[in-house]
This record gives C-alpha cells, structure tokens and sequence, in this order.
C-alpha cells in the first residue's frame, strides 16, 4: 500500500504533463473496473503501452479501481442485466452476438456490460476532473511544500543530485 500511495506522489511530482497522469488513471479505471478477461482490456492494455501515459499512475489506477470493482460489482451486473433484458435492444444484442468477434468481447455477460458502460459514461469527467485537481495540486500544496528547510536540504544532498543523475539516464 505505501508503495502504491509512494507511486503516485512520484507521478503527482514527476514532470509529465497533468493530462498524462489523467489519462493512465482514467485506462487503469477501465481496466479496474471491468472483468480482467475481455477483449476491451485487451485493448486498453495495448493503448496505455503505445501511448505516452505515465505507467506508475496507470498501474495505481488499476489497482484502486480494482478494489473499488470489486465493491461496485453487483451494482454493475444489474445495470448489465438492465440493459440486456430491455425490448428495444434485444435486436442489437442478437445481431452483437452472432458475431464471433462481438462474442470474444463479452458483451453478454451482465457484469461486463454493466461495467464498461459506467467506465465509458466516467472517462472523460475523470480526466477532466483529475486533469483539475493535479494542476492545482502542483501550484497550491507543492510549491508550499517545496518550501520547507527540509524538503530545500534533501534536494540539495548528494543522494538527491545521484538520483536525478540516474533517473535522467
């Protein structure tokens, strides 16, 4: 858990930009939230990798959003059922499930859907909202901490300059 919560001051720290650490949060929700076996995962995973997302937050993300899935897991299987027992969709599903593609996907599995539905109605508020809080993170408490006599001397030690040396290799 400190190694988690150690990652993410890391990333909330680093110098990527604020929309990259929203961004990797928002793919690990995804993947957090939804059952690990489908295909949409699949292609969150191959997304977070090619694109230049900061991977220490988009593993964090993963893994808070895997505990809250767990939490939230029946409250998506009856939206899931919800949208698979209404009348006026039953064509749809039908004509999804005679794909062998759209099979692979797992749309029909009641806490599959329902979880995807909520993690696509979420993305783009999380970022934003994320995209926020960071940016006024890194003016307000940041700069406030970075202050402190403490916080000037470690940054001027020896360990911290062999730090920044490796970590720009």
């Amino acid at each position: 858990m400190l190694t988690l919560l150690a990652k993410l001051f890391i990333a909330l720290n680093s110098e990527n930009s604020p929309k990259q650490i929203s961004y990797a949060i928002a793919l690990g929700m995804i993947i957090g939230l939804t059952p690990m076996l489908s295909l949409h995962n699949l292609v969150v995973l191959l997304l977070a990798f090619l694109v230049r997302v900061h991977l220490g937050a988009f593993f964090v993300g993963w893994t808070v959003f895997s505990i809250l899935g767990l939490l939230f897991a029946p409250l998506f299987a009856s939206l899931g059922h919800y949208l698979l027992t209404m009348p006026s969709l039953a064509g749809m599903w039908d004509a999804l499930y005679q794909s062998t593609f759209m099979r692979l996907a797992h749309f029909h599995h009641t806490s599959t859907l329902g979880s995807l539905v909520v993690c696509l109605i979420l993305f783009f508020p999380l970022v934003f909202l994320l995209n926020y809080l960071i940016a006024e993170y890194r003016t307000h408490i940041m700069t406030y901490v970075l202050k402190f006599r403490i916080v000037q001397t470690l940054k001027a030690s020896k360990i911290y300059k062999l730090y920044n040396q490796l970590q720009g290799a």
